[in-house]
């Protein structure tokens, strides 16, 4: 039986113009090198009107595990769970025929970008190299809605060491939505050895654009080992004083 692989979502044109033989495993962040325009877009979102991109940041690797009840990225293969949610590549070269012809040729490769038709659509676009080698990052692709996002991250360059976060939250506004996770630095230094050895909590911060709209952390303690939501306190803007003059 021949082995299902991850090549399956590359065209048929790309195949031919790479003179690619039987069935490669390639990852997305290798599709994105096949591309001359790679260096232009690689790590960057290209954001789509009327959608909603969700990415991950902050550690050595992290994953959108699931997205609602649809399986996103698979926890031990670390890829796409179906090749049918991946953006395809096209080719932008007009004369293809004679590029297919010539195998020697390079082609000139873009990600099919087109709009979400159906609001349960989800599509997975390969974002950059992962901090672990060997993985891509992704980012996913959606239509506007209130949505449960699992995400796992890999705060060491260590696949066997994961924290799961998962959260709801109304993705109301087409944009680009962040996941990003850090540690918490203690304000307090305690004198106990237990406390200086054990590793600082980690928090994840949902941003919408560049602001900062929900924060979660684990807690040391009652709560130890589940992410608790913090209050975000944001920045009201200054108004300036105006001096208004009154007649005498």
């Amino acid at each position: 039986m021949n082995k299902i692989c991850f090549a399956i979502w590359t065209s048929a044109v790309i195949a031919a113009s790479l003179g690619l033989s039987g069935c490669q495993s390639l990852t997305g962040y290798q599709q994105i090198e096949q591309a001359e325009n790679a260096k232009t877009w690689t790590g960057n979102i290209k954001p789509i009107a009327g959608e909603v991109n969700i990415a991950c940041v902050g550690t050595y690797h992290c994953e959108i595990a699931s997205i609602d009840n649809n399986r996103i990225i698979g926890s031990d293969t670390h890829e796409p769970i179906s090749p049918a949610m991946l953006v395809a590549m096209k080719n932008v070269n007009a004369n293809s025929k004679n590029r297919i012809n010539n195998r020697h040729s390079k082609a000139s490769m873009t990600m099919d970008m087109t709009p979400l038709v159906h609001k349960n659509e989800v599509k997975i676009v390969p974002l950059s190299a992962s901090g672990i080698a060997g993985l891509t990052n992704y980012y996913a692709r959606l239509k506007p809605a209130k949505r449960e996002v699992q995400v796992n991250f890999y705060p060491e360059n260590n696949l066997g060491y994961v924290e799961r976060f998962a959260m709801i939250h109304d993705f109301a506004t087409p944009g680009t939505y962040q996941l990003r996770a850090y540690q918490k630095k203690s304000t307090q230094s305690s004198g106990s050895l237990l406390d200086t050895a054990s590793p600082e909590p980690l928090c994840v911060e949902l941003y919408q654009g560049k602001t900062v709209e929900r924060r979660f952390c684990k807690e040391i303690g009652e709560h130890q080992g589940e992410f608790v939501e913090a209050r975000v306190v944001k920045a009201t803007p200054v108004q300036s004083k105006v001096k208004v003059k009154t007649k005498v």
